[in-house]
């Protein structure tokens, strides 16, 4: 059942390259769109089949691979990455459907497109942290090349910088891997097997330093983060979509998955120094924001700022403060997907994303109305503003985590309250205002660049107003990193429906 996340896409790839013959742009989105379509309702039935009430690893298939390494194919789903799978899902959906319908090459764009979903999907559904990594690794290839080739001037430089930082990162993260493999004495790479091993505190110290480095650069964290504005600035409209809504998140999962799961005593022993790396993290993307003058890169520093709340929650370690990360994954990768699909459609009509040149957009007969309303929208959401999905998850994550790290929540508290600051000034510039003679006789918005910004922005409402559709899958899993992390006790905080 959960091979199919991983075979289906991945064949689907290989018959976008391979057909015979000549195989027009729009039959290559349409053919990756239906394909994409059938793997997020097959996420869709996995959930409807899923107890969340039950805290053991449901669908599991186990093969062996290569035994004299210990590596076999081990695949489950629980609590902790059904939510992400679904939003992996869901926005390989929208990217695609974003995609220009005349590119370059859409043979080999719509494949790596597939291929991407391939890799992160069996990274949050791998069980064995060899196969974790072979994923984690994998998706920088067809990231690499949708930079690369589709990316805008500086698209060579971007890439480049991407693909070694996040290099970088898999050596230290595999380096962590092995290493609790050589000093746990254990014989194979299973999680489960690798979780009950007693390492001395220091030794511990040591493997969680490693993944902190390497998802750190990943997620990304401040110094860490350099990478990420270049990235996003370059890369298209969809490959944003993909890269802050999910990508990104592969970093969050890893310190939740192996940070908490695998290293507890060690978690413990550096939460103090966590905490207040996400306060400088989350300060520090907010200010940046502010100083933007490329609507792409305001979002992307919003990213670095609204991340490092995740890292907060995590080193509190509560049982609300780890169901609240979850949730705000999930907040993020929608509202940072909707800012990025609304940023891409200014672009796309305007022609440039300068915060500078534009001006008035918000005007109902020459402007973009509806795109105006709909980016208020989103920078409300992000904003935390009650009635969405930004303000719950923040909710409950500075609720579960100010009994263990007051001073470090209140300071991430005002980089919540920077978000306001940074997108209004954005807002103001842009929509509101007399018309820039600069930007006249904009083309009308179609309702194909409508739709996926509309679907994004419903869900973000929906689970803002109905939280427990978010936070049910979750409760259970987290309440048994908790059990294992002795940051905090399990009776500061009991998670709520």
């Amino acid at each position: 059942m959960l091979s199919a996340l991983i075979l289906v896409p991945l064949l689907g790839a290989a018959m976008v390259v391979l057909w015979p013959g000549e195989l027009e742009s729009s039959r290559c989105r349409s053919f990756a769109l239906a394909v994409a379509v059938a793997i997020f309702i097959w996420t869709v039935w996995l959930g409807t089949q899923f107890d969340p009430s039950l805290d053991v690893i449901q669908f599991e298939e186990q093969l062996p691979w290569i035994e004299k390494i210990g590596l076999s194919y081990h695949l489950g789903l629980d609590g902790l990455s059904l939510p992400l799978l679904f939003l992996n899902s869901l926005l390989t959906v929208v990217a695609i459907y974003c995609s220009d319908r005349s590119i370059s090459r859409p043979r080999l764009y719509y494949a790596l497109l597939l291929l991407l979903n391939v890799a992160v999907a069996g990274a949050f559904l791998a069980l064995d942290i060899l196969l974790f990594f072979l994923f984690y690794e994998i998706e920088l290839i067809p990231l690499y090349l949708l930079i690369a080739i589709w990316g805008g001037q500086r698209r060579g430089y971007a890439a480049t910088k991407f693909l070694l930082y996040t290099a970088f990162s898999g050596v230290v993260i595999l380096a962590s891997f092995l290493g609790l493999f050589w000093f746990g004495g254990g014989n194979s790479f299973d999680y489960e097997t690798l979780r009950s091993a007693v390492l001395p505190l220091g030794t511990q110290v040591l493997l969680l330093g490693g993944l902190l480095i390497g998802f750190g650069i990943k997620i990304p964290f401040f110094p860490l983060h350099t990478w990420l504005p270049d990235a996003h600035v370059e890369a298209s409209t969809p490959v944003s979509v993909l890269l802050a809504g999910v990508l990104l998140k592969l970093g969050t999962y890893g310190l939740l998955r192996f940070g908490i799961g695998l290293f507890p005593e060690a978690w413990s022993f550096l939460a103090p120094w966590l905490a207040t790396w996400a306060a400088v993290s989350a300060l520090y993307g907010a200010s940046c924001a502010i100083a933007q003058e490329d609507m792409k890169k305001v979002v992307a520093y919003s990213s670095i700022a609204h991340m490092a709340f995740i890292l907060l929650a995590a080193a509190a370690a509560t049982p609300l403060s780890l169901v609240a990360s979850v949730c705000q994954m999930i907040s993020h990768g929608l509202i940072s997907g909707l800012l990025f699909v609304l940023v891409g459609v200014v672009y796309k009509k305007t022609g440039t994303r300068d915060v500078n040149l534009l001006r008035g957009l918000l005007n109902p007969e020459r402007g973009l109305p509806l795109i105006g309303s709909l980016m208020i929208l989103a920078v409300m959401a992000s904003a935390g503003i009650p009635g969405m999905v930004g303000f719950i998850a923040e909710f409950l994550l500075f609720r579960g985590s100010f009994p263990i790290f007051p001073v470090q929540t209140l300071l991430c508290m005002v980089g919540t309250g920077l978000t306001a600051v940074y997108f209004l000034l954005m807002i103001n510039r842009v929509f509101f205002g007399r018309l820039s003679e600069k930007v006249t006789s904009l083309p009308p918005v179609q309702w194909s660049d409508r739709i996926p910004a509309l679907v994004l922005t419903v869900l973000i409402f929906a689970l803002g107003l109905q939280p427990s559709w978010m936070v049910r899958w979750s409760e259970i899993q987290t309440q048994s990193l908790v059990a294992v992390s002795p940051v905090a006790s399990p009776a500061i905080e009991e998670p709520r429906n």
